[in-house]
């Protein structure tokens, strides 16, 4: 489905979620306004929104933008109300577009809807600015008439604006002669200052080392051209403490006090670029399964021909010495290459849960029956430690005991022979109940600049292997809505824990 028929789909729907939350929301003005004067102004912004994302139309932005200001100021409504209002259509849409889009198309989709959204807001200030410098001259060209009347009234005005500007969520600030003259509480915030330590503070100071030569470009070539332009770009700030954000800012040329000063609304888009990651990291894992996929499928059939003729070539009686031991050295690494296979096809399809009713002793019993002669071959000790009265879990059997053998087999392949594994089952009261299973072994342990990539698909330090196994494991039990943590022991070896949380107990 495309943005256009997504947007007529969920039409009515968004609307009405979107009346519903401005009347029953934190502002007081919006719960007072009348339910139908709440759904005009809603389905405007909305159609305004659509003619903006489908066909890069903003008219009708701009005149819904000029009506509502206008009825917004009249209400007594403050800045950030209206952004806040208008911010709820991200709010709103987003989760349909993450659920009706996937890969290229939701990012673009993305990016639309946030170039669609910065331009109303900023719009929307500039206008409200804009009608109050309207009313500022006005009281300026009758100063004449009414010095005292005008000058209390210009007083009151400007020292409303400010307690409008000081209400925006994105930080406001006036940069004259490289210098920061006025800022809001909001810039103050997010760069860790107090706002009598931010006045008269350089500019730079504010921004990052790897951004400054960029902004100081920006700046310079603005103050040179004198252009009442606007500019948006996006640069890394610079917090007190040291630490940098990425962060969007939209300045333009004014007269403040009678000087040319740029003046700016910057925004943090910390929060925007991880999704942004996440949703290409999302992109680059489904071309990795889709990969895996067809590669699986590939040569799955021609290596269980294989193995089945050497399975039978094996029964020819002629077959003795190097021979056989040749012949049974095949038949066993492509019973690896198979393993393999398997675990890439787990990693690329959708994970399928079928609960049930499951005592955990029971499977991890399993589990250590399916792989006893590899746990024998290398003379390891199993201690085991279940408590008693486990209560039985809502899981399914096939995946838990997959994600169990999983962890076991990398502690059977990373011990040396006499090794140790431990296992312990307990309830954990303190986290609702959760059932915990603890995993652990006497092995070379895993060096700590591996340690935060272990779960990675394809993440792997063993001469053989995929690096799935851990991958599936953590999928696995984060679909039964629990979750997996991996340390290095004290001495030597490893810990890993699996927790299936209270909600899936009977």
């Amino acid at each position: 489905m495309d943005l256009q028929n997504i947007l007529k789909k969920y039409r009515e729907k968004i609307i009405q979620e979107w009346v519903e939350r401005l009347h029953s929301g934190p502002s007081k003005r919006y719960r007072e306004r009348p339910l139908d004067e709440l759904r005009m102004t809603v389905a405007g912004a909305y159609d305004a929104s659509h003619a903006v994302l489908i066909h890069n139309d903003f008219s009708k932005t701009a005149c819904h933008i000029e009506w509502i200001t206008k009825t917004r100021l009249e209400g007594g409504f403050s800045l950030s109300e209206v952004q806040n209002a208008y911010e709820l259509y991200r709010v709103l849409l987003l989760p349909v577009l993450m659920k009706e889009l996937k890969g290229a198309q939701l990012s673009k989709a993305v990016e639309q809807l946030d170039r669609c959204l910065f331009y109303t807001i900023t719009r929307y200030s500039d206008y409200f600015q804009s009608l109050h410098v309207r009313v500022i001259k006005n009281h300026a060209e009758n100063l004449e008439h009414e010095v005292e009347n005008r000058t209390k009234e210009l007083a009151e005005s400007e020292a409303k604006y400010r307690v409008l500007v000081e209400e925006i969520n994105d930080g406001y600030f006036v940069n004259q002669n490289g210098k920061i003259v006025f800022a809001n509480k909001a810039f103050c915030d997010i760069h860790g200052y107090k706002p009598a330590e931010a006045i008269g503070r350089p500019y730079l100071d504010f921004i990052a080392h790897e951004s400054k030569e960029e902004v100081r470009a920006i700046y310079e070539e603005r103050m040179a051209n004198k252009k009442q332009q606007q500019n948006l770009y996006m640069y890394y700030r610079l917090h007190k403490n040291g630490t940098s954000f990425p962060t969007e800012n939209k300045v333009k040329l004014i007269m403040y006090q009678g000087i040319p000063a740029v003046a700016g609304i910057c925004r943090d888009i910390t929060v925007r670029m991880e999704m942004e990651r996440q949703i290409r990291k999302s992109e680059n894992l489904a071309h990795i399964g889709q990969l895996a996929t067809s590669l699986a499928h590939e040569i799955r059939n021609p290596l269980s021909s294989v193995k089945m003729n050497i399975q039978i070539l094996l029964k020819n009686v002629e077959f003795d010495g190097n021979d056989k031991r040749r012949m049974e050295i095949m038949s066993s690494e492509i019973s690896r290459l198979e393993k393999i296979l398997a675990e890439m096809l787990d990693f690329a399809k959708p994970l399928r849960l079928y609960l049930e009713p499951t005592p955990i002793n029971d499977i991890i019993e399993k589990c250590f029956d399916i792989i006893d002669v590899k746990i024998k071959e290398k003379n390891i000790t199993v201690r085991k430690k279940y408590s008693k009265g486990m209560p039985w879990v809502m899981i399914d059997r096939d995946k838990l005991e997959q994600a169990i053998i999983n962890v076991l087999l990398n502690s059977v392949e990373a011990l040396s022979p006499g090794g140790e594994i431990g296992i312990l089952t307990k309830k954990e009261i303190s986290k609702g109940g959760s059932v915990c299973i603890e995993i652990t072994d006497d092995g070379p342990g895993i060096g700590e600049d591996d340690l935060p990539y272990v779960f990675d698909p394809f993440f792997s330090n063993k001469k053989k292997g995929t690096g799935l196994g851990l991958s599936n494991t953590k999928k696995i039990i984060e679909a039964h809505g629990g979750s997996v943590n991996i340390s290095v022991r004290r001495q030597h070896g490893t810990h890993l824990s699996l927790l299936i949380p209270s909600r899936k107990i009977v």
